[in-house]
């Protein structure tokens, strides 16, 4: 196995602290230690990688997959069983309801010849979670050492700090441990250690401080990162593959990838086409309106209806309220263009941004711009709630129970015109910049 230094790169301090506080396998250790860090700061592979390669026993938990007491706690028992005795497999299974429960079952388990003279570790990645779990689990797992008698350290790993966990009765406080967000030198080591073999260190160096001088602005996500450089290394590659250029002819490639490169940066996170579509589409073998994604306006599947209440939102963001009569009211009478218009009113509505308005105004247009009849049912008012939570809609100023919710429309201009074309709807007569 290779050292720990070669595997755990840029969080040395932090590896030093947790090998301070593990110290010999039978010592005690600290009871529970508590770890905290943005997304992929590194604190599940450091801690695992750590683990593995001292070789101490230890169980590791994803608090999202051991949802309820019951599938964590037994997870746990069955696990240090087979740690316990892994030449028996099929006592692995066990039955644990109670928090009471795990801690006698705990000290059964831990008596075992394997286990007895050294620190057992329980890991639980995502510990967010358990603030949602009976109230005595996270005081329990945090001196769980006391409570069994026996040389256990349980580690919480978590993307908040520990001042949103501490119960208000108190408890037991952990060694908290911040890892903090990698910076972008720390990103060019960890990213170029990654190099191809084919390839030489220094060439995929300076591809990746081509790839991080165009997304470290935008995305400082490792995993993400990582993601990025392996999907656009090919394109960067491709003239030195066909002898146009050297690897050494900086120049020439930044050129082959950086429209490349602009492309993906209008997709970071989303993941909308797979890896192999991705590559399909910018060696030019599928068609790009083949390819269906989540930023393709055309391809956005939505009800006939939250169609229409998606326009009817944008119209009442970006139209002011008074103008509602002029749109929507088929015999408003005559309306001179000069009172209609404000005197000062120069700034568009589309660079202030959408406006915030009450659910009755939505509905009012909602009703003018559909043809055929539309009864405010409970079905209409689920699709709004949709929308909400599809975050094409947000929801804004609730807090008084008085007043009746209030919304914003989230898509921009291009994505509303393309939901309007599928239903036939002229929505650029509708809106009061384009008068």
């Amino acid at each position: 196995m290779p050292p720990l230094e070669s595997m755990v790169l840029c969080r040395e301090s932090q590896v030093a602290t947790l090998q301070s506080l593990f110290g010999e396998r039978h010592h005690f250790s600290f009871p529970s230690i508590f770890i905290y860090g943005h997304t992929a700061s590194g604190k599940t592979y450091v801690t695992q990688t750590l683990l593995k390669t001292l070789e101490l026993p230890h169980v590791f938990v994803n608090c999202v997959e051991c949802f309820t007491l019951r599938l964590l706690l037994e997870h746990i028992l069955s696990r240090l069983r087979v740690l316990g005795s892994p030449e028996d497999g099929s006592c692995a299974e066990v039955t644990c309801d109670t928090f009471n429960d795990f801690v006698r079952l705990f000290k059964q388990i831990t008596k075992a010849e394997s286990l007895k003279d050294q620190t057992v570790y329980i890991v639980l990645d995502k510990a967010e979670y358990l603030r949602d779990m009976e109230a005595n689990v996270l005081p329990g797992f945090l001196r769980l050492q006391e409570l069994t008698d026996r040389n256990v350290t349980v580690i919480l790993l978590s993307e908040i700090v520990w001042e949103k966990f501490r119960p208000n009765t108190g408890c037991f406080e952990p060694f908290v441990l911040y890892f903090p967000d990698y910076s972008i030198g720390n990103l060019q080591k960890i990213l170029s250690h990654d190099h191809p073999p084919e390839y030489s260190a220094d060439f995929y160096a300076a591809y990746i401080n081509i790839l991080l001088g165009v997304f470290y602005t935008v995305c400082r996500d490792l995993n993400e990162l990582r993601h990025l450089a392996v999907l656009n290394f090919p394109k960067y590659c491709e003239p030195v593959v066909k002898g146009e250029a050297s690897e050494r002819d900086t120049r020439k490639l930044w050129r082959n990838i950086e429209p490349h490169l602009k492309k993906a940066m209008q997709a970071v996170y989303l993941r909308e086409v797979s890896s192999s579509q991705w590559e399909k589409l910018q060696n030019g073998d599928t068609d790009p309106g083949q390819v269906k994604g989540l930023s393709a306006y055309n391809h956005v599947e939505l009800p006939y209806y939250s169609k229409f209440i998606l326009i009817a939102a944008y119209l009442a963001s970006y139209n002011p309220a008074r103008t509602d009569k002029r749109f929507f009211l088929k015999h408003h009478g005559k309306i001179k263009k000069t009172n209609f218009l404000k005197k000062h009113e120069k700034t568009s509505n589309h660079l202030l941004g959408p406006k915030p308005f009450p659910l009755d105004r939505l509905l009012a247009i909602l009703y003018s711009i559909v043809d055929s009849r539309v009864a405010p049912t409970a079905n209409i008012f689920s699709q709004i709630t949709s929308l909400v939570t599809l975050q094409l809609l947000s929801l804004v100023g609730h807090d008084d129970q008085l007043d009746g919710p209030k919304y914003k429309c989230a898509v921009s201009l291009d994505f509303i015109r393309a939901i309007a074309r599928t239903v036939n709807f002229d929505i650029i007569k509708y809106l009061y910049d384009f008068l």
